[in-house]
Order: structure tokens, then sequence, then C-alpha cells
């Protein structure tokens, strides 16, 4: 019964240390269209599909608001000015990739 407990216990441990491998990864790239296209996903190869993208100004307003299409994709019109775009997959799953850095 011991042993039992025991072996319970360590794959709990161990499903929960897999569950925190679980990192998000955007990349963006400038269309050269006055669009950007990003491409999102997890370290774990798990799909994008659905998380929250927004778009917002330096001042925090948010531009432009949609979903990663099924492709875990999201393509939007740039800004004039700088921005920031959040990829918010919840709470430890969030990256902002500043305008700044998207290159053509």
């Amino acid at each position: 019964m011991k042993l039992r407990l025991f072996v319970l216990a360590c794959c709990m441990i161990f499903a929960a240390t897999t569950v925190q491998a679980h990192k998000p990864l955007v990349s963006c790239v400038d269309n050269g269209d006055n669009t950007i296209t990003c491409q999102g996903g997890f370290s774990d190869g798990s799909s994008a599909a659905g998380v929250m993208m927004q778009i917002k100004a330096r001042d925090g307003r948010v531009l432009q608001r949609g979903l990663m299409d099924d492709n875990s994709e999201f393509t939007f019109s740039k800004p004039r000015d700088e921005f920031v775009v959040l990829f918010d997959a919840g709470p430890e799953h969030r990256v902002r990739v500043p305008g700044s850095r998207i290159a053509q």
C-alpha cells in the first residue's frame, strides 16, 4: 500500500513539472503591405489557436484585438505610431512584442 502511494505521489510531482514546461512563443513579421502577421505556439508544440491577441498603443489603449486562427496566426493592420503586440494565453502565458522589434 505504501509503495502505491509513493508511486502515485511521484507521478503527480512529475505531471506537475511537465505542465510548467509549457512556455508561450511568438514571432511577428512585417509583411511589407501595411500588415503584420504573428505566429504563436507553445514550447511543448501545442497550438495557439484561439489565443487572445491585442495591439496596444504606447499609452496602453487597445488599438486592435482578435484571436489566433486555426493555424496559430494573427494578421493585423500596422499602426502608424509606436505599439506593442500582446499574446495573452492567461497568467504566466503572456508575451509582449514591441513594434520596434518586428522586422520586414
